[in-house]
This record gives C-alpha cells, sequence and structure tokens, in this order.
C-alpha cells in the first residue's frame, strides 16, 4: 500500500469519534460526511491511489506521549496531552519536573520516555503511543513458535522470535508508534498533522519506532470490484434511511439533554455485546440514568423536577418512538458500511494481536483504523467496537494515570 500526504487538522489530536456517532455529533451533515469517508476508503482499498483518504493503523498504546522541542524556548520536553492545558500546561524537561506533574506508574513511563526520546533527534512536537517499556516485555507460544509480547492496554502484540522485529523489540528500553506531528510558533496555538515524516529521526537501539501509516503486508486487503459495488450500494441505501430522517435528526440534535443520553445508550449496549439501539430500549436506559440521580438527590423539590425532567424527555421519545427507531436503523447502517471496510482493512498482519481471556490469548484484530480526510479536515475512528470496545470497558490497563 502506498503512502499519503500528510494532512493538517485543526486543533490538537486529542479525541477521535467513530464514524457511525457522527449521527449523534453533526446530525444529518455528518452522516453525509461520514458516508463521504466511507466510500472514499472503498476507493482506496479498490486501488484508487489519488483517494483524498488517508488511512493508519490505530495502535492500542497507552498512555499517549507527546515529545519534542518546546518552540518557546528550545528545550526538549515530554509529557501526555496535559502539555496543551490551558492556563498549567504540565510540561516535563526534567525527572523533577516529571515528579511535580505526575505519579505512579505514569512517572515511571514517563522518565524513561524523557532518557531515551531525547536520543532521537526530534526536532518538532511528535505525538505517539506508547507501547512498551523494557519491564514490559513478555513470552508467549503462539502456533508452537516462541513469541515476544507487550500488552500496552487492551490488546497483546507478539512479534515471533527470531524476527529482525522481535530482535529490535528486546534490545529496545521503550517502544513507540508516532502518529501525529504538531506546528507552530507556541505550544498554545500549534496544529496537528497526522501521519508525520519519521525517517529523518535518528535510529537508536534503545529505542524501536515507527509510524502508523497502514501497511498491507498480507496483500490481501484490496477490495473486489464487487466488493467495492456493495459497498456503494449501501452508502446510497444509507442516504435514503438519512432523507427520510432528516427532519427528526434535526429536532433530536437539538435536545442538548437527549443527545448525550443516546451516546451513553450505546455506550451501555457496546459493553452487552449489541451495535442496535432502540427506542425502548433507550427509554429503559434513560430511566435507570434518571433514577439513578434522584435517589441521591436530598430534597423533595429537587426529586420532583428531576422526575419531571425525566417524565418529560420519556413522553418525548414514547411519542415520536417510530421516527427514533428510524434513526437508530440509519445508525445500524452505518455501523455495518464501517465493519465492512474495517474487515478488509484487518486482514493485513505484521505483528499479530491477542487478548487476554479466562481460557488465555484469543487471536483479535488490531484496535482499528483512523481515516483522515484533507477536504473535511477531520478525522475518524474506524473500529470494531463489539471487539475492541467492549474489551476496552472492561480490561484493567497496566498504567495508572496520574
Amino acid at each position: 500500500m502506498k503512502s499519503f500526504k500528510q494532512f493538517i487538522i485543526e486543533g490538537k489530536n486529542t479525541h477521535l469519534e467513530h464514524l457511525e456517532d457522527e449521527l449523534w455529533n453533526e446530525g444529518s451533515a455528518g452522516v453525509e460526511n461520514a458516508l463521504r469517508f466511507a466510500g472514499e476508503v472503498a476507493s482506496m482499498l479498490s486501488g484508487n491511489v489519488d483517494s483524498p483518504i488517508n488511512v493508519t493503523t490505530k495502535w492500542d498504546g497507552a498512555p499517549a506521549i507527546f515529545c519534542g522541542v518546546n518552540p518557546e524556548n528550545k528545550k526538549f520536553f515530554v509529557g501526555t496531552k496535559s502539555v496543551f492545558n490551558v492556563g498549567k500546561p504540565k510540561i516535563n524537561y526534567t525527572n523533577a519536573d516529571i515528579d511535580k506533574n505526575h505519579s505512579g506508574g505514569l512517572a515511571t513511563k514517563l522518565k524513561i520516555a524523557l532518557q531515551y526520546l531525547s536520543k532521537l533527534g526530534i526536532k518538532g512536537v511528535l505525538q505517539g503511543d506508547l507501547m512498551f517499556t523494557k519491564s514490559d516485555l513478555g513470552s508467549m507460544d503462539v502456533d508452537g513458535k516462541s513469541h515476544t509480547t507487550f500488552t500496552p492496554n487492551t490488546i497483546t502484540y507478539a512479534v515471533e522470535d527470531g524476527s529482525p522485529t522481535a530482535r529490535e523489540v528486546k534490545n529496545a528500553k521503550i517502544g513507540i508508534v508516532f502518529h501525529t506531528e504538531y506546528k507552530g510558533g507556541k505550544m498554545s496555538n500549534m496544529k496537528a498533522s497526522f501521519n508525520p515524516n519519521i525517517k529523518k529521526i535518528k535510529k537508536n537501539k534503545n529505542v524501536w519506532f515507527r509510524d502508523a501509516d497502514f501497511k498491507d503486508e498480507s496483500g490481501s486487503s484490496t477490495m473486489t470490484k464487487s466488493e467495492y459495488d456493495d459497498i456503494m450500494k449501501d452508502i446510497e441505501s444509507a442516504r435514503s434511511e438519512l432523507s427520510s430522517s432528516q427532519k427528526m435528526i434535526g429536532k433530536i440534535r437539538g435536545n442538548s439533554t437527549l443527545i448525550p443520553l443516546v451516546k451513553t445508550y450505546f455506550n451501555s449496549l457496546v459493553r452487552v455485546g449489541s451495535d442496535k439501539g432502540s427506542s425502548d430500549g433507550l427509554v429503559s436506559h434513560i430511566n435507570t440514568e434518571y433514577d439513578s440521580k434522584i435517589a441521591k438527590l436530598k430534597t423533595d423539590a429537587g426529586k420532583k423536577r428531576k422526575s419531571e425532567a425525566r417524565d418529560s424527555l420519556v413522553d418525548y421519545i414514547n411519542k415520536n418512538s417510530s421516527a427514533i427507531d428510524d434513526i437508530f436503523d440509519l445508525h445500524k447502517s452505518l455501523t455495518d458500511i464501517k465493519m465492512a471496510l474495517v474487515k478488509k482493512l484487518q486482514k493485513m498482519k505484521d505483528i499479530g494481536t491477542f487478548v487476554r481471556t479466562d481460557d488465555g490469548f484469543k487471536a483479535t484484530a488490531p484496535e482499528g483504523f483512523v481515516a483522515v480526510d484533507k477536504i473535511s479536515k477531520k478525522a475518524i475512528k474506524l473500529v470494531d467496537r463489539l471487539e475492541f470496545s467492549r474489551s476496552n470497558f472492561t480490561v484493567a490497563k497496566n498504567w495508572v494515570k496520574g
């Protein structure tokens, strides 16, 4: 797969949204944009090297590490997204700074990052996902062959021993995947560019690093004409669904109380292995959420106000249940289109990926992918939420924020 141009994204790369959730984030315009994204990714996979979409692999690293040279004082620093805090940024130039700004396992990892990433000759500011430090490396057998492993967050990565990558990983003190570069005269006004050119970074045996650019190692991710045609038909069908639901989408988007509840409702569905919502399910979710809040209130007047707010929302949903169910059907259509693309992208295999279960390790796909569009200057996640996000809600992390 050929590399694509870098695209400038306004603001800081601190949060990405799922493609299907553009319905909740931007309404009808968001759906149109999501469908255009999907069409362009399909075009890319079908062999169009001029597609305006750039796809990167989403590595399941943690925590996010920001590092490089502060343009304001020319000093090398490391940190988390808190380096961009307004008023009190937590920028670490020394171990003493790290001790002041952070604690626990995070502080330990930031000190290792400061020691070794400072040797790479990074000129600007980069963001990456921390994959491992030396103490995180382990081993496991896969199909009778020994592998070196690391589990930065939810997914366990396994590299076959004896391979060049395994030798590099074993020799390294830290591993990181760089995916974003920041440019600007001040930390406060920097703008992010996905897929930085890391060829100028100095090689160092103590640091295993790479970029996140999508690489088709298997040669099997190319989409056939039939598969491409099927995706495009599904996209047109979703556009028809959108046309009939635009008015109601606008009303829901205008309800600042309802939209956050819709989002938490769909997150709750993911936790139980579902991606299909219903108006009845939303009502049940709202009742549960409000009942919990009402129980914590101390005054009868406060409980009455909260109960009336709940009843008003439930009444609105019940009166518009059919139209809301149609919108949930559209959300499911967007999810299905995304998953068809994700399944093709997942066929690439560079490093083995697994999740720990009660019965041992189970092979899984990479966390997902990020599609970046130069037209809208947006980046959207392409993730199998039922496979990965559900695990991410429930699996304990081996690092601690601080």
